[in-house]
C-alpha cells in the first residue's frame, strides 16, 4: 500500500481498491487523552460511514473499523477530484453538490470539511473524508457547513464560485427538510464572518 495523503489527523494509504486511514498519535497530547480522542474520532467516523452506506449515499463503503489500531478500512473511490473538474460544469455540479448536502443535513450528518478536494466525480458526485464529520441536529452546525463550502469555492474557484454556490443553495433548498432555517442562519453566519474583517 502506498501513502496517498497525509494530514494533521491521519495518514491515508491505498492499493487502488482499498483505503486504510490511520489516525496518528500526537506526541504533544497526554497519551491517555490522545488515545481516547483518537478512539472516539475513529469510532465516530466509522458510525457515520456506516449510516451513509445504509442510506445508499455516495460515499466509500466501510469495510472495517479497528479502534485499537485506530484504523478505518474503506473502499477506494476512483474518479477525479471535483477540484479539478468543477470548471467543466459549475452550475450542474453545484446543483448536485447542494442536493447531496441537503440529504446529509436532513439525516443530521454534518460533513465538517466540505471542499472540492473532498468530493470525487465518477458517474456521479461522491463525498469522501468524513474525519471531521459529526451527527448534529443543530441548525448552526449545518449553516457553518455551507459557509465553509462557500469559502472553499471562493478561494479555489474564484472565476465561477458565485454562480456555482447559487446552484448549491438551490439544490440544497429542494432536498433539505429544514433548509429555510439553515439558509436564514447561513446569512447570519456570513454577516459574522464579514464583520471580523
Amino acid at each position: 500500500m502506498k501513502v496517498i495523503g497525509s494530514g494533521a489527523e491521519a495518514t491515508i494509504k491505498s492499493d487502488g481498491e482499498l483505503v486504510v486511514k490511520e489516525r496518528l498519535a500526537k506526541a504533544y497530547r497526554i497519551k491517555e487523552i490522545d488515545d481516547k480522542l483518537r478512539k472516539f474520532r475513529t469510532r465516530r467516523e466509522g458510525k457515520i460511514l456506516s449510516k451513509l452506506n445504509e442510506l445508499k449515499f455516495p460515499a466509500p463503503q466501510l469495510k472495517l473499523v479497528d479502534d485499537r489500531q485506530m484504523t478505518i478500512e474503506m473502499e477506494f473511490l476512483k474518479g477525479n477530484k471535483l477540484r479539478d473538474v468543477l470548471y467543466k460544469d459549475p452550475l450542474g455540479l453545484g446543483r448536485e453538490m447542494g442536493t447531496k448536502i441537503g440529504i446529509l443535513h436532513t439525516n443530521d450528518i454534518v460533513h465538517g470539511d466540505l471542499t472540492t478536494s473532498n468530493m470525487i466525480m465518477d458517474e456521479e458526485l461522491k463525498f469522501i473524508d468524513f474525519g471531521l464529520s459529526l451527527f448534529s441536529k443543530k441548525i448552526e452546525d449545518k449553516a457553518v457547513d455551507l459557509h465553509l463550502l462557500r469559502q472553499a469555492l471562493e478561494s479555489k474557484h474564484h472565476t465561477c464560485w458565485e454562480d456555482c454556490f447559487k446552484e448549491v443553495l438551490a439544490g440544497y433548498s429542494e432536498n433539505c427538510a429544514h433548509s429555510n432555517e439553515v439558509l436564514s442562519r447561513l446569512e447570519k453566519v456570513e454577516l459574522r464572518g464579514r464583520n471580523k474583517h
